[in-house]
């Protein structure tokens, strides 16, 4: 089939990514004609003037819509677009010159409704976006489930960078209402209505996530909110490995206790992951300021989605 590709990007409140991303868009290396949608949702930092600057160089479409959340605008962007692939991409990602080629190729090598694509630091990143970046990205931190090789099992494309058929999409109607967790929540109704998804390696994108280690927290705990909820709608999709970040934060509360008693193995356990790391990060990214972010980073997310998942779990209701 012809591909034609139609970027949905949903913005709320961020002109300033809007324009580093459409920068990045107008130096694609690729011939094949694409459209743009911008799709505001209810900002009161509207993103309109931005687009404008771009309207020469990009076949650019922009809506303003009242605020309802990312995947609503997704949803939004999807019905209003006129190709027939959809590549749906986070305001605060940047994308390489090669990306849409990359797609392209791997699509037309091996056809599938739906993919998605990793997330790297860009050399420009601050140290702590860099080290945001390998907590969410490394073997040792979420086994390489965003798009590393060591990845088992089939691909769960996540929403900052995700493409979906135009066939899928009306399969499925987009995505659902959950707040969190919306993209697994496609990845498994796409799964249902026998559409295969994959991951494109080579369709990387740079994502800046300018957040703060508050941020980062309950970006994570809201992940682990969504798990429990995940698991009671797809019973089938449900693994032990998801109660890892929880038991790992109680088994932390637990070597403290046991370190008054003098019981120290426990603690030293913990020493020891954080020490690799430290050394992990520092060989990925070769900045030892970098590296000792990464263990804060690391204890981050492991205590907002642990949390998060062991609230959803015992205390919300649903």
């Amino acid at each position: 089939m012809s591909l034609n590709f139609s970027l949905i990007i949903p913005v709320y409140n961020r002109p300033n990514e809007i324009e580093e991303l459409l920068e990045s868009l107008t130096k694609q290396d690729f011939s094949t004609d694409f459209e743009v949608l911008i799709i505001e949702d209810g900002s009161s930092d509207k993103s309109d003037l931005v687009v404008e600057k771009y309207k020469n160089q990009l076949d650019l479409k922009y809506f303003f819509k009242e605020n309802s959340g990312a995947g609503a605008s997704r949803n939004f962007g999807m019905q209003k677009a006129t190709g027939n692939y959809f590549i749906i991409l986070d305001s605060d990602v940047i994308v390489p010159e090669q990306y849409l080629f990359e797609v392209k190729k791997a699509l037309e090598s091996k056809f599938t409704d739906a993919f998605g694509g990793p997330d790297a630091a860009h050399s420009s990143f601050t140290s702590l976006q860099k080290a945001i970046n390998y907590s969410m990205t490394s073997v040792l931190t979420t086994g390489g489930i965003r798009g590393k090789k060591q990845a088992v099992g089939k691909f769960q494309p996540r929403s900052f960078n995700l493409g979906l058929s135009k066939k899928a999409f009306k399969k499925t109607q987009g995505f659902s209402k959950m707040k969190n967790g919306e993209d697994i929540d496609l990845t498994f109704r796409l799964w249902e209505n026998d559409c295969e998804t994959q991951l494109i390696e080579k369709a990387f994108v740079y994502h800046k996530r300018r957040s703060t280690i508050p941020q980062f927290f309950k970006q994570t705990y809201g992940f682990g909110t969504a798990r429990p909820i995940l698991n009671k709608k797809y019973p089938s999709t449900a693994k032990p490995t998801y109660w890892f970040p929880s038991l790992f934060i109680i088994g932390i509360g637990i070597s403290i206790i046991l370190a008054f008693f003098g019981y120290n193995q426990l603690l030293y356990f913990y020493g020891f992951y954080f020490a690799l790391i430290f050394l992990d990060s520092l060989v990925q990214n070769t900045n030892l300021y970098v590296a000792f972010l990464s263990v804060f980073t690391t204890l981050t997310q492991f205590l907002g989605y642990g949390l998060g998942f062991l609230e959803s779990k015992f205390i919300q209701k649903k």
